[in-house]
């Protein structure tokens, strides 16, 4: 089973790019952020044509959340589970595909360290950690991907230039120590049990040529418990989804599992 982790940055914008690199890639699960599409506008008989069965958590024109599926799709929640507070923007859906209960998340962003949207930011993913505990399809026993855009650089290697990141979000102790806290739970990065290396990046700001010029962050991550680590047998960022006319500022995060 291939599951994959893309914040597209608008599917209005890109539907056609995003189709074609289905066909292409054939992926079995698809964790979609950033569609920036309400329940109604989302091409949902587009992607039934391509095989997949689809389910959508959108607001309009900002953040937007979809899980696509060829091997199955049920138990869909939309926002945060349990009796907590829901989060007030889309940035969360839950389902079962395959067996495996995935994710797709789209993380805050936080703006800056003094910024009402960093304290937001840290809310939410603490609000991720209750959301796994009180989902009754997650624990950490079981087969669980959430993926997605963290916002998240997990460490220096994560980044071209650690210092850009010094007394700023992306790279703060308080974001990745709330990264730890799902490592506790059960969730491991993928990404590192088959990289080990830097300058591997899945997001470039379109701005100054940074993707040219190598300038870039890991941030889009399938955080994956101990199950789903053990089934896995590659995992790669596709860079060249970040190539050509229009494309979005992030590249897709793949993960192969044997059955």
């Amino acid at each position: 089973m291939r599951v994959v982790t893309w914040n597209i940055n608008s599917l209005r914008a890109r539907q056609e790019r995003v189709e074609g690199w289905l066909s292409e890639v054939q992926p079995d699960v698809v964790l979609l952020q950033e569609t920036k599409l309400a329940d109604d506008a989302f091409p949902m008989l587009a992607f039934e044509a391509l095989g997949y069965t689809c389910a959508h958590y959108g607001q309009g024109q900002w953040n937007g959340v979809a899980i696509l599926s060829r091997v199955g799709l049920k138990d869909v929640v939309s926002n945060f589970a349990g009796d907590g507070d829901r989060d007030p923007d889309a940035r969360i859906i839950t389902a079962t595909c395959g067996g495996v209960r995935v994710a797709s998340v789209y993380v805050p962003n936080g703006r800056s360290l003094d910024d009402d949207h960093y304290v937001y930011k840290l809310w939410w993913l603490g609000r991720l950690l209750e959301h796994l505990d009180a989902d009754p399809h997650s624990a950490p026993e079981l087969p669980v991907i959430i993926g997605g855009d963290y916002n998240i650089a997990p460490d220096e290697r994560d980044v071209h230039d650690p210092q850009v990141l010094v007394g700023a979000t992306h790279g703060s102790q308080a974001e990745r120590n709330r990264l730890a806290e799902l490592e506790a739970w059960g969730l491991t990065d993928v990404f590192r049990r088959f990289h080990n290396g830097d300058r591997m990046y899945s997001w470039w700001d379109y701005r100054g040529g940074d993707f040219h010029q190598g300038r870039g962050m890991r941030i889009d991550l399938l955080m994956c418990s101990q199950s789903i680590v053990d089934r896995a047998t590659w995992c790669i960022i596709d860079r060249n989804a970040r190539k050509g006319k229009q494309p979005s500022d992030h590249a897709p995060v793949m993960i192969d599992l044997d059955d």
